[in-house]
């Protein structure tokens, strides 16, 4: 026999930790295509764009996701060590 089960609960706290920890993960493949973008540019007859401004994209975009994983870094650091320091919180 089977017995029904009862929907998971998840407290606020780790199921957004465990969010930031999913995005965190994800932010190679997302670098991976924001680079293979300017392999798609052209220009209106077909010639391909400067290297100068696919550099500076490459760049910009490097710059972006460097300051995004440092945020991310920062403050999944300061989630965990709240929840480690109180892993089990009595029900309110």
């Amino acid at each position: 026999m089977s017995r029904k089960q009862s929907p998971l609960f998840l407290e606020r706290r780790s199921y957004r930790l465990r969010r930031l920890m999913d995005g965190a993960r994800l932010m190679p493949f997302l670098g991976a295509a924001l680079w293979a973008i300017p392999l798609l540019w052209t220009r209106e007859g077909g010639a391909p764009v400067s290297t100068s401004r696919a550099m500076l994209y490459i760049f910009s975009v490097w710059f972006v996701l460097a300051c995004l994983a440092a945020v991310l870094s920062i403050w999944l650091d300061g989630k965990a060590e709240s929840e480690r320091s109180n892993p089990q919180e009595g029900p309110r």
